[in-house]
């Protein structure tokens, strides 16, 4: 049996940061909540210079791709029902 590896790179538009220290706020709850509720790996991996926009890296592995996809289906709509409008767009990769 083989580990099955699933990967997120999913976008956000912050719009209430209105400072770098404001958005890493934002950002570290949801990375904390992201990694308590779903047990993935989770680091802020783009825009880090942009106030309002980042982007966010999602690893999980498993035995099954079926399992490994919708936890990161699970991901991105827990992030899209805690902070509404947050996600402009994400991208999977299964390997």
């Amino acid at each position: 049996m083989s580990a099955i590896i699933g990967l997120a790179e999913i976008h956000l538009r912050i719009p209430e940061a209105h400072s770098l220290k404001e958005k890493r706020g934002v950002v570290k709850r949801i990375i904390e909540r992201l990694k308590n509720k779903f047990n993935v790996s989770v680091s802020e991996i783009g825009d880090q210079d942009k106030w309002q926009s980042a982007v966010v890296g999602v690893v999980t592995i498993g035995t099954s791709q079926k399992v490994v996809d919708a936890t990161l289906e699970k991901v991105v709509l827990f992030i899209e029902e805690l902070y509404p409008g947050k996600v402009v767009t994400y991208y999977k990769e299964i390997i």
